[in-house]
Parts: structure tokens; C-alpha cells; sequence
């Protein structure tokens, strides 16, 4: 017999409610108190919360086609419309068989030099600021994942756009907005944030119009393009489709991948930096590491196997701070997901930021220790326990590219300087679509000793 997952007390429902606007992490850890799976009523609404492995299995693997994207990316649609981190059923399918040759790993493989050439500019960059003042780290490391987006996946110089990042925050906070509110908020009221909204939205789309269109003339003059960028606009126009309709989704899917090609792997350099610097012992690991294997060069694509113990540190900063801190769904039709009844319409979240960090799964969890993650050691894990990049047919398509630059960037960053947090600054998760670091990431710059 199926039976509802335990929900909180009546009485503790406001509290945790209210934290769905203020605190998104702490109502997650709260529920997750309360048991592996947990029903939340708020109205006629009903938001399920599973953080079993077995449990996520069923959800992004086994019955994926009951579950499409749910709570903050349905928000996003507004920015991404359907676009292959919202679309669904055979859109989405359309889209990934689309770019997926782009991300393919011998495609990927052959573009480790450009990866380790930005990395190599990172460094460069940050050299500058020796024995100055901070300089925010993580404001340097997302442009560096736009170059890298742009050299790798768009054939394109995206950092001629330094608009972009700025953007793509106001399009984050408007779409948690109106996740916590709801939708309550109509989109038309002259508000600060929907003209902030409004502004970056405008901003997105020039630069994906001008971008399309660069693209498309080298196209036409015969430039032959393996990357993703021109594998969307060869898909994009159907016979007797509107050419706003074309353009229009050219836009989405761009966008879609401008965001998802530099937003998560600027926070997960974000955070393993940060956790290195307070970890001295993992920095003197790394840095020793980098100069067996590099030397004084930079890396190439042969290196990626030999920097092990740094793909560990990368492995254990997403597990403590994964990018994608939450997988939302939309239970299309009644399910039973571990005995438990799940109604259909209803909200389901699957959390890799609990699941990572449950005691069940992870001994002393809240410790940073990149040991974890010895062959050895993860054979004994469920495969679902450790979700970074989701699971399943949506597993993120960008992964290789993405542990490839954090590999490269942390190797190279860690032998050649001194990173030090300032003084009385805290780093703290931003729950976003992304775990971004609020405030940013200032740290001062001195040289190895």
C-alpha cells in the first residue's frame, strides 16, 4: 500500500515556508530532518522532498519521462524559454541531439589547449595583482569560463561582452523572485527588480543576436563549424516557420548556454579555491602535484589523468558546494517513488547539497576531505549518492568540459601563487539556479614562497 511521505507540524509550516524565500538551504536541511522523504503542503500545492539515492534514481533515471523541470527553472523560462536547460518531452531530445557531438570527449579532448591557454591568462591576470589590494577571484574565474565557453563551444570571443555576467545575476535573482513568491508578482508592475529584470533580459538577447549573427555569416562564407553554436543554428529553422519564430528560439537556446556553459564551473572554482586556501594541507598537496606533473608548462589533455589527487579536490568541493544544488521536477501523473505516494502536478525536488552531505552516506560530512573520492573509497558508495551534474538522460552534457577546466584552473592557480581571503570575510552559499558565493570572492594575490 502506498502511503504520503511525513510532512512538518502545522505549526512548524510558516516557519519553513518563510525559509523557502529567505534561507532555501536551511528549509532543505530542516526537511531533510524530518526523514529520506518528506511532503510539504502549501495549499493545493504539494512539494515532495527526496534524499535517498535510491530515491533520485527513480526520479532523474528510471521514470524520468514522468518528471519534467519544475520550481526556478519554470521561472527561468521567462529569459531561457525553451531552451535545453527548461524544454522538455521532444524539444529537449531535439536540442541535445543537436549539440551533443559539441560536447563529445574527443571533441572536448582536442580542446584542452585552449582551456589550458585561459587558465595560463588567469594567471597572468591574477600575477598583476601581487602585493596589491583584493581582487574578487570569483568575478576573474567567471570571465575566464566565458572565454573558455567561447574559444571551445561558440567559436566565438564572448568576452567582448563584459556585460554578460551582470546580466545573467538579475535574470537569477528575477526567476528566485518569483519562485518564493509564487508567480504572485505580476511581471507588469513597475518594480526595481522587473526593471533590473527587463534591462538584463534586453542586454542577453543583443548579445545573442550579434553572436548569431557573426556566426551565421562566416557560415554562409563557407567557415566550416564543428562547435555548438553552429550545430543551433543549422537546427534552428523548420520549413514555413516565422522568421521571428527562428530567431526567437536561436535566442533561447543561446542563452540557455551561456548560462549553463559558465555558471557552474565559475562556482565550483569559486569554492574550491576558497576551500584550498582555508585547507593548507590540501594547497601544499596540490601544489606539489602540479609541479611533478606540469612542471612549468601548462597543462595538455594527457595531463587530465596524471593531476589526480587535484580531480579529487575538484570532486570534493562539488560535493560539499555542488553547482547545481538542486534538480526540480514536476510529477506529470501520480507515481510511487520508495512506497511512498507522490501526486501528480506535484513539486519534486531532489537535493544533491543534502544528499551529499548526509550522514548516512558520508562519514563526518561537513568535513572537506578530498580523500573521499579514492577509487577505492567510491566503489563502496551508491552511484546516485554523488549528483553533481545531475543524473540520468538530463546528466549535464557540459561535464568533461567543465571538470577539465576546473582541473586545469586549480593545478595552475595553486603552483603559481599564494590566494588569501580577506581578513573577517565569510564565504556564503547564494542558492540561486547555480550555489553561487555571496559577496563574491575577494582575496590578495602574493607569491609561492
Amino acid at each position: 500500500m502506498r502511503i504520503d511521505p511525513p510532512g512538518p507540524p502545522v505549526r512548524a509550516l510558516p516557519g519553513l515556508l518563510r525559509k523557502l524565500a529567505v534561507d532555501r538551504l536551511g528549509m532543505m536541511r530542516d526537511a531533510a530532518r524530518l526523514g529520506d522523504a518528506v511532503r510539504v503542503s502549501m495549499g493545493p500545492k504539494k512539494l515532495y522532498i527526496f534524499n535517498r539515492p535510491d530515491y533520485a534514481k527513480h526520479v532523474l533515471a528510471d521514470n524520468s519521462a514522468n518528471y519534467h523541470k519544475g520550481i526556478g527553472l519554470v521561472q527561468a523560462r521567462r529569459v531561457l524559454g525553451d531552451g535545453l536547460l527548461t524544454s522538455d518531452g521532444e524539444v529537449w531530445r531535439r536540442q541535445r541531439r543537436a549539440v551533443q557531438p559539441a560536447f563529445k570527449p574527443g571533441r572536448i579532448n582536442q580542446q584542452a589547449s585552449a582551456v589550458a591557454e585561459e587558465a595560463a591568462k588567469l594567471v597572468a591576470l591574477l600575477r598583476g595583482h601581487e602585493g596589491g589590494g583584493p581582487v574578487d577571484v570569483l568575478q576573474e574565474v567567471t570571465g575566464l569560463t566565458l572565454g573558455v565557453l567561447g574559444r571551445t563551444l561558440l567559436d566565438s570571443d564572448v568576452t567582448a561582452h563584459d556585460s554578460l555576467a551582470h546580466a545573467f545575476e538579475e535574470v537569477q535573482d528575477q526567476a528566485m523572485l518569483e519562485m518564493v513568491t509564487q508567480g504572485m508578482v505580476p511581471s507588469w508592475l513597475p518594480l526595481p527588480p522587473q526593471a533590473r529584470f527587463r534591462r538584463a533580459r534586453r542586454e542577453l538577447y543583443r548579445v545573442a543576436d550579434l553572436l548569431v549573427a557573426d556566426r551565421t555569416a562566416r557560415m554562409a562564407d563557407g567557415e566550416p563549424g564543428d562547435d555548438a553554436l553552429s550545430r543551433i543554428i543549422a537546427a534552428a529553422g523548420r520549413p514555413g516557420e516565422a522568421p521571428d519564430r527562428v530567431r526567437r528560439r536561436l535566442r533561447e537556446e543561446l542563452v540557455t548556454l551561456l548560462l549553463a556553459g559558465h555558471e557552474t564551473t565559475a562556482s565550483t572554482l569559486g569554492w574550491t579555491l576558497h576551500l584550498i586556501e582555508r585547507h593548507p594541507e590540501v594547497r601544499d598537496a596540490v601544489r606539489a602535484e602540479a609541479r611533478a606533473v606540469l612542471g612549468d608548462r601548462v597543462p595538455d589533455v594527457d595531463d587530465l589523468h596524471r593531476l589526480t589527487y587535484t580531480t579529487m579536490v575538484v570532486q570534493e568541493a562539488m560535493r560539499l558546494y555542488p553547482p547545481v544544488w538542486v534538480l526540480p521536477r514536476v510529477a506529470q501523473r501520480r507515481d510511487e517513488v520508495g512506497g511512498y505516494a507522490v501526486s501528480a502536478k506535484a513539486d519534486v525536488l531532489i537535493c544533491p547539497y543534502i544528499m551529499h552531505r548526509n550522514p548516512s552516506l558520508w562519514d563526518a560530512p561537513e568535513r572537506f576531505d578530498p580523500g573521499r573520492f579514492e577509487p577505492q573509497l567510491v566503489a563502496t558508495r551508491p552511484r546516485y549518492a554523488y549528483i553533481p551534474f545531475g543524473a540520468g538522460p538530463r546528466f549535464c552534457v557540459g561535464s568533461n568540459l567543465g571538470m577539465m577546466e576546473a582541473v586545469f584552473v586549480t593545478a595552475l592557480v595553486t603552483r603559481d601563487l599564494d590566494l588569501r581571503t580577506v581578513p573577517g570575510h565569510d564565504a556564503v552559499a547564494e542558492p540561486m539556479l547555480s550555489l553561487r558565493m555571496r559577496g563574491g570572492l575577494p582575496m590578495t594575490v602574493h607569491p609561492v614562497s
